[in-house]
């Protein structure tokens, strides 16, 4: 007779290092299976697409099903080139890390579609709002990298001033809102600027990103319950990367229901969309982006992906899982499957893709250079001290005056 007493659950990850990975119950449905509706969907119509997950490519390479956004292949190949320099800036900026010259820094390995789709699909002046895996979405809108090299090096061009987190990113000319670490803040602010932009008639939307451990704050159904209350146009991305530092995904609920199925419960159509899938991301966040736009409010987007290299440099992941897991993650890396599409569409080549891969390469190397000549956290010219007030007052204390005197600024 099985036990009618209370028992507390906790939940654990299937593979810890030293064990062996194992996918084996992680079946994917084929690339085309769910189809593409019309965006007046209501909530409840929308649960099979927050229960299922939405693929474009299959294991051919090839696009198919009604959620093939038909991209041309000049978009496709943009899309390949600002996911190949994201990955070969991540790999420049944490070996500049690892030489001591910034303090800290984040990569966003395996996930480059997520933010690149999006960026595809969005409009260059739609309001984004990131958390710190989304250097993408800069990337892809053309930003300086010399620019986003200087705010993680800390130097003299700066312009956060050293007062943000290397990686916290800010560029309001480029609709980039300031990046904060209180993880989920992101979604609430989102939501208001939307709300916001339809007071004021304002036919922009806004779009944030927080990772799946953010759904467990407050902050993530604050904004959902407004979002939906208010009707707001905005597109709330959730960014399951299976990985909260060394949190997995069950800890904030992954066990018993897809993170996408929360949003139906407020009302907002929602949909689970493979994050591997470039092609797939851009659909949705299209799709979403539409609704928005003609009036019918919020959409959830889960983003089903894998978190390849570790949280940060101040992480060790080989603590926490299998050392060789990311290998075998079954969705793939989105570069090589963006690439393999390519391929088989007939217009890619080995040649070319070589050649991406050294142009880019010599890009980022070319920008660290010269963001290295105005400085580094450890050597030469950084942001005077003298900056310390700017900014924080219209009218700066008579107090704070004399104490920056006596200090000699």
């Amino acid at each position: 007779m099985p036990s009618t007493s209370p028992s507390l659950h906790i939940p654990e990850p299937k593979h810890r290092p030293g064990a062996s990975h194992d996918f084996s119950d992680m079946r994917p449905p084929p690339a085309g299976l769910l189809d593409r509706p019309a965006i007046d969907i209501s909530a409840g119509q929308a649960e099979p697409l927050a229960r299922g997950l939405v693929r474009v490519l299959n294991e051919q390479g090839e696009a198919v099903g009604s959620w093939d956004p038909k991209l041309d292949p000049d978009r496709l190949r943009g899309g390949l080139k600002s996911m190949l320099t994201t990955r070969a800036y991540d790999d420049r900026m944490m070996r500049a890390q690892r030489q001591g010259k910034t303090s800290f820094y984040m990569k966003c390995t395996g996930e480059e579609a997520v933010a690149v789709g999006a960026a595809l699909a969005l409009r260059p002046d739609d309001m984004l709002f990131p958390t710190y895996r989304q250097q993408g979405l800069l990337i892809t809108r053309g930003w300086p990298l010399v620019d986003m090299m200087c705010q993680v090096l800390s130097n003299s061009r700066d312009r956060m001033k050293g007062r943000q987190l290397p990686v916290f990113y800010s560029s309001k000319e480029a609709g980039f809102f300031s990046i904060s670490g209180n993880l989920g803040t992101q979604f609430s602010q989102a939501v208001g600027w939307a709300m916001a932009a339809a007071y004021k008639k304002d036919s922009r939307i806004a779009a944030a990103w927080i990772g799946e451990g953010a759904t467990a704050e407050g902050d993530f159904h604050h904004a959902l319950t407004f979002a939906a209350v208010y009707n707001a146009p905005v597109i709330l991305n959730v960014v399951n990367n299976q990985w909260a530092i060394s949190s997995f995904q069950g800890i904030a609920g992954g066990e018993k229901a897809t993170f996408a199925s929360r949003g139906i419960g407020f009302g907002i159509p929602s949909i689970r969309v493979d994050g591997n899938d470039l092609l797939a991301v851009h659909a949705v966040t299209a799709w979403a982006a539409e609704r928005a736009r003609a009036g019918l409010g919020p959409t959830l987007i889960e983003h089903f992906t894998y978190r390849q290299a570790a949280h940060s440099t101040s992480d060790d992941p080989t603590r926490y899982r299998p050392a060789d897991e990311p290998e075998h993650w079954p969705l793939g890396d989105p570069v090589d499957r963006l690439r393999g599409h390519l391929t088989v569409s007939g217009h890619w080549s080995e040649a070319q893709h070589e050649a991406f891969i050294t142009e880019t390469s010599e890009e980022v190397r070319a920008a660290l250079r010269e963001a290295e000549s105005y400085g580094t956290l450890t050597d030469g010219p950084s942001v005077s001290p003298a900056t310390m007030f700017d900014d924080v007052f219209k009218e700066m204390p008579w107090h704070l005056r004399r104490q920056r005197q006596e200090l000699g600024y």
